[in-house]
């Protein structure tokens, strides 16, 4: 076996591993995860971009404790707002790390901690590739910083901003339900 077909059996290992472990709060984000293992069971590398139709995406929502705000990210292709994340990249060593990854590049913050236990499952269409339809199957993380430092714009993004709970841009229902789902982790 070549190092990067160890590396990429490795990364589905772990990809497989953190969503068997993760307990769903409810019927619908349980058929979601029996959903995304079943794709990672019958899918070589089902978290890599070139798994066609559909793969495994990282995101997060980067939370600031102390002032209960919210990192949100204006992404210019898509044209809305939403958690940090994207494709998992064959380097990464697992879900975490790729959403701790994905945060770093579209925040510019550093001094992440990233929950190991995911918040929720979000399955999305996407233009992604050249099969129609493409579907996101992202795990969606909580990132927790001190304060809400400076975040530096990105080339993904036209804007990148901290938000209070009560003051969220227009976001849809799947930004609502994370930011909910990390505030109920934290305590808001």
């Amino acid at each position: 076996m070549t190092e990067d077909r160890f590396a990429a059996d490795r990364l589905t290992t772990r990809c497989r591993e953190t969503l068997r472990a993760w307990h769903a709060p409810n019927d619908d984000q349980e058929r979601l995860r029996r959903t995304y293992l079943e794709h990672l069971d019958t899918r070589e590398a089902g978290w890599a971009r070139s798994s066609a139709g559909a793969h495994l995406t990282a995101s997060s929502l980067v939370c600031a404790g102390k002032s209960r705000q919210v990192l949100l990210t204006l992404h210019s292709r898509i044209g809305r707002w939403l958690q940090t994340g994207g494709h998992i990249e064959a380097t990464d060593l697992d879900l975490e790390h790729a959403a701790g990854r994905e945060a770093v590049e579209e925040s510019g913050l550093f001094e992440l901690v990233v929950d190991d236990n995911p918040l929720l499952l979000s399955r999305h269409e996407v233009a992604c590739g050249p099969l129609s339809p493409t579907f996101h199957l992202d795990v969606q993380f909580l990132i927790r910083v001190p304060h809400a430092l400076s975040p530096i714009l990105s080339e993904e993004s036209t804007d990148v901003r901290w938000f209070g709970l009560d003051e969220l841009p227009d976001v849809d229902s799947s930004v609502r339900d994370l930011v909910r789902a990390a505030a109920d982790r934290l305590g808001w």
